[in-house]
């Protein structure tokens, strides 16, 4: 994908194209298995927000903060 990019004069509609079939591609074969299949935006704050409880941390806004407890539940979290 990346030679076709570069080659030919598609430029960036190869690399969404490739990347939208990947992605479908993925879907399909975590549905086949059952699985839960979940598309997050760009912006979602996924490095703040504990996995465990769900609590939003907004003090780890700083990206120099590697690591943090949640507050809510004390679960340990590495970014």
């Amino acid at each position: 994908m990346k030679a076709m990019a570069q080659n030919l004069s598609f430029g960036k509609s190869v690399s969404d194209n490739g990347w939208g079939m990947f992605v479908t591609f993925l879907q399909y074969k975590i549905e086949e298995l059952e699985k839960k299949f979940v598309k997050v935006d760009k912006f979602f704050a996924s490095s703040q927000t504990c996995s465990v409880c769900g609590y939003k941390n907004i003090a780890t806004k700083n990206l120099s903060t590697r690591e943090w407890n949640c507050p809510k539940c004390g679960t340990h979290h590495d970014r």
